[in-house]
């Protein structure tokens, strides 16, 4: 039994509904990971600034910096000890000052339709809610007569929206749904006709890098399989020059020993695309693979990321 922190180990988490469950899990695998008591670990919910505003796409009013602003500022303050975060919501560039010291083992990284039993059954011209650059694109390379409809908010907010009739369906991570007790629901579709947003699917925790004490805590609960599928995948975004309006999807899987990187890039009306796979050893890194796509990309896509 490792000893316990000298106050409760303080969580800060979004306060949305799949945040706090995120954060539980968090909080479960460090009482779990050290023995500690129940009450070791607290959760500390505050409502980021992407919560609050829900009437434009994120890429319009800052980016992913609308998570993990209000939490970093906690962490720099001393108001929590970790912060949970969707490692999808974390900017792929992070000031040097924090550390993701540890990520839950991966959940479902596929997505789920909602409103239909697959793609390919929606009705002509349907309505799609979303706010994803990514799904967008994919969308409409598979389906070009859909519309698409912005769709922002928490999961009962969108499938609030739904139930009202703003949209004829929508697309939600498999993985929150399952978290919230919602994986009855919608239709999964397979990764290989809507390769997932990097990153979904994975819970990290952040920390700050001068807290040595805090991050040997953490990093107890490391999933080391998913912490490198991960860091590829964000390597990648950031090898691309992706930002919140780039159409991009990259899925690291383990095959036996080896760890495979698929990727693709998108143009915004899922027109044209450029997609790749790469086995990562050697020289061969996710930095190759995001060279190889932007050689090989149309001009319209080279705009969207780092040409």
């Amino acid at each position: 039994m490792n000893p316990s922190p000298q106050q409760p180990f303080r969580l800060g988490t979004r306060a949305s509904p799949l945040a706090l469950r995120q954060a539980e899990m968090a909080r479960d695998a460090l009482i779990a990971a050290h023995g500690w008591a129940a009450d070791a670990v607290t959760l500390v919910p505050m409502i980021a600034s992407g919560d609050r505003i829900q009437d434009r796409a994120l890429a319009d009013v800052g980016g992913k910096a609308l998570w993990t602003k209000e939490l970093d500022i906690a962490l720099v303050d001393g108001v929590v000890d970790a912060a949970v975060h969707s490692m999808k919501d974390v900017e792929t560039i992070r000031p040097t000052a924090f550390v993701v010291a540890a990520m839950l083992p991966r959940a479902d990284v596929r997505d789920r339709l909602l409103g239909a039993v697959s793609i390919d059954a929606l009705p002509q011209g349907a309505r799609v809610g979303t706010s994803s650059p990514r799904r967008t694109a994919q969308l409409l390379a598979l389906r070009p007569d859909l519309g698409i409809l912005l769709f922002r908010g928490n999961v009962a907010t969108r499938l609030r929206k739904l139930d009202d009739g703003q949209a004829d369906a929508t697309i939600l991570a498999a993985a929150g749904l399952d978290r919230l007790g919602l994986g009855d629901i919608g239709a999964a579709i397979p990764a290989t006709q809507m390769l997932p947003a990097p990153s979904q699917g994975a819970i990290g925790i952040e920390v700050l890098a001068e807290r040595s004490d805090v991050r040997a805590f953490v990093s107890a609960i490391n999933d080391a399989p998913t912490c490198q599928a991960v860091d590829a995948e964000r390597a990648f975004l950031a090898a691309i020059g992706a930002d919140c309006q780039s159409p991009v999807a990259a899925y690291a899987a383990w095959d036996g020993n080896q760890l495979v990187l698929t990727a693709e890039l998108l143009s915004s009306d899922g027109r044209e695309k450029v997609a790749g796979q790469l086995a990562l050893f050697g020289d061969d890194t996710p930095e190759t693979l995001a060279q190889q796509l932007l050689d090989r990309a149309s001009p319209a896509i080279r705009a969207l990321f780092a040409g």
